[in-house]
């Protein structure tokens, strides 16, 4: 990877800070525009594909009504362990009934707690809904910062 990648540049999904916020047990926190044009931010379990953040909802959920009027999304993963990485993602996302639960969800809910535990939680859940919505998000512009070789705009020259 070159020295110096731009903010913005979806190469910046490579960069070891990114791949390490895209594999930790960070929830990640989904800003969105509710229906009366206020905006949101929420907590959620994701997955991290390779090309795409993966997230799960129950069908009933208040957010897809909002997503699917306005797919714009964005997204932070960020650590509170000094120097902090915060990595910041824009982009699309795209809604999908899935029967049963979404399979990315079901691996989310293993990093996150554990594979045993990860396990006995996506069974109990399955007693609570017989279909899920996956969100995909499409990243279209990221930003990274590790505050030793990539500061915030108002710090940098």
């Amino acid at each position: 990877m070159p020295a110096k990648v731009n903010q913005g540049d979806l190469g910046l999904l490579q960069h070891t800070a990114s791949k390490e916020l895209l594999e930790s047990k960070i929830p990640a926190r989904l800003a969105y525009v509710w229906t009366d044009g206020t905006p949101r931010v929420i907590p959620m379990w994701f997955h991290w594909d390779g090309e795409h953040l993966i997230l799960a909802s129950p069908p009933k959920a208040p957010k897809l009504k909002a997503l699917a009027k306005n797919p714009k999304v964005s997204l932070t993963i960020d650590d509170n362990v000094f120097p902090h990485k915060v990595l910041l993602i824009r982009g699309t996302a795209s809604l999908q009934t899935v029967n049963g639960i979404v399979p990315e969800y079901a691996k989310a809910a293993e990093r996150y707690f554990g594979p045993e535990q990860g396990q006995a939680w996506v069974r109990q859940l399955q007693t609570l809904t017989s279909n899920m919505v996956r969100i995909t998000v499409t990243p279209e512009w990221v930003g990274l910062l590790d505050f030793q070789t990539r500061f915030p705009s108002a710090l940098s020259s």
